[in-house]
C-alpha cells in the first residue's frame, strides 16, 4: 500500500464515516496522528544488532508504522551523534544511540476550522441544507488536506466539532454540484445516517450524457459497483462472485435527447461510490465531461456534468416533510443550451 492510499485508510477510520455513499475501509494503526512533534531518543540492544534502521526503528517505537518510519528517516529526521540517517535500509549497531523526530502527518492537520462562503439553501438547529459547488471537497482525504467543506463547517459553528465528520452524513464527489444535508445535533446526526442507510433521503440528479437516448424513457440500471480490479482508481460494475463490492440501483429517465447527447435524470435507490457516473458509462451514456468513465468535455463542462439538484427527507427531529430544489449551476445551464437542450424548466 502506498502512503497516499495508507493516509485514506487512517482518514476514513479516524472519523468513523457512515455514509452509504463512502465505501467501508479496514481498520488500521491510527497512532501516528501527531499534531505536534515530538523527539525521541533511541539506543540499539543486541536483538537490533545488523537490522535495518528502518525496522529496528520500528520495534523501538512500535506504535508508528514502518513506512511513516521511513519517511522520516528519508527526510533527514533521524540522527546519530548529529548525523543524519537518509537510508532506511542501512544497518545499525548495539549500543548505537540517536534522536528521531516525529512529525505530524498531513491527515492529523486536518481537521481545523477554515472559514469561507457557503450557500445554505435551509438552517434550523438540527441541520442544514446547503447547494455545494463543483470543486469543493466534502472531506480531507489526500491531496485535499484543507479547504473542504467539513473545514467549513468547523468554521461556520463551533459546535459541529463535538459531532463526527462535523455533522456530515453523506457526500458528493468533488466535482459533482448540488444539494447536501448536514447535521447540526447529535440526535438529528444518528437519525439522518439512519435514514440514509434505509433509503428514506431521496436524491435526484440531473445529468448530461454522450449519445442519444435509444428505447423505454424510464430504466433501472441495476449493477453491483466496486474496485475495478482493472484500476484501483475507478470504480466499475462488477460480479460479486469474482469481485468484491456492493449491490446498486440507479432509476434513469431521459428527460431529452438529441443527436449527440441526452438529459437524463437519475434517482438513487442505494448510494456507492460513484454511482451514477459507472452505472451510466456502463449502459453507453458516460457522463459529458466525466473522462475517467469514458466521458468527454463538451460545450466547456470540463468536470461531470452532474448536479443534485433534489432532495427530499422528513426533518429528523419534528418529521416534517423537507422537499428541495436548486437551480443549475451557470457553466451547467450554459452548457445544455449550447448542446440544444431546454433547461428553463429547471431553473
Amino acid at each position: 500500500m502506498n502512503d497516499e492510499a495508507h493516509e485514506a485508510l487512517e482518514l476514513e477510520t479516524l472519523k468513523n464515516i457512515i455514509s452509504a455513499d463512502i465505501p467501508e475501509e479496514d481498520p488500521i494503526d491510527l497512532s501516528e496522528s501527531l499534531s505536534v512533534s515530538e523527539t525521541r531518543e533511541w539506543e540499539m540492544q543486541v536483538d537490533h544488532h545488523g537490522m535495518r534502521l528502518d525496522r529496528a526503528l520500528a520495534l523501538i517505537i512500535p506504535e508508528f508504522s514502518r513506512s511513516y518510519l521511513q519517511q522520516l528517516i528519508a527526510r533527514g529526521y533521524v540522527a546519530s551523534q548529529g548525523v543524519a540517517l537518509i537510508k532506511p535500509a542501512m544497518t545499525v549497531k548495539l549500543g548505537q544511540k540517536g534522536t528521531v523526530e516525529l512529525q505530524p502527518t498531513p491527515m492529523s492537520q486536518a481537521f481545523v476550522p477554515q472559514a469561507m462562503d457557503l450557500d445554505v439553501v435551509f438552517e434550523d438547529a438540527h441541520l442544514l441544507v446547503i447547494n455545494k459547488p463543483a470543486g469543493l471537497v466534502v472531506h480531507p482525504a489526500p491531496g485535499n488536506w484543507s479547504g473542504t467543506l467539513l473545514n467549513a463547517l468547523l468554521a461556520r459553528d463551533p459546535r459541529s466539532g463535538e459531532l463526527p465528520r462535523a455533522g456530515i452524513v453523506h457526500r458528493l464527489d468533488k466535482d459533482t454540484s448540488g444539494l447536501m444535508v448536514v447535521a447540526r445535533s447529535r440526535t438529528a446526526m444518528d437519525a439522518l445516517s439512519a435514514m440514509i442507510s434505509l433509503h428514506n433521503v431521496r436524491r435526484q440528479y440531473l445529468a448530461i450524457a454522450h449519445r442519444s437516448w435509444a428505447g423505454r424513457l424510464f430504466r433501472d440500471v441495476e449493477g453491483s459497483v466496486g474496485r475495478d480490479p482493472k484500476n484501483r482508481l475507478r470504480m466499475a460494475v462488477v460480479d460479486l462472485q469474482r469481485h468484491p463490492g456492493k449491490t446498486a440501483k440507479t432509476t434513469v429517465e431521459c428527460l431529452e435527447s438529441t443527436s449527440e447527447v441526452c438529459l437524463v435524470q437519475c434517482s438513487l435507490h442505494t448510494g456507492r461510490t460513484h454511482q451514477i457516473r459507472v452505472h451510466m458509462s456502463s449502459i453507453g451514456h458516460p457522463l459529458v465531461g466525466d473522462e475517467l468513465y469514458g466521458g468527454k468535455s463538451l460545450a466547456g463542462m470540463n468536470r461531470q456534468a452532474l448536479h443534485a439538484f433534489r432532495l427530499a427527507f422528513d426533518h429528523p427531529v419534528s418529521h416534517e416533510a423537507m422537499r428541495f430544489q436548486s437551480k443549475l449551476p451557470p457553466n451547467f445551464a450554459l452548457a445544455m443550451t449550447q448542446l440544444g437542450l431546454g433547461y428553463n424548466e429547471f431553473d
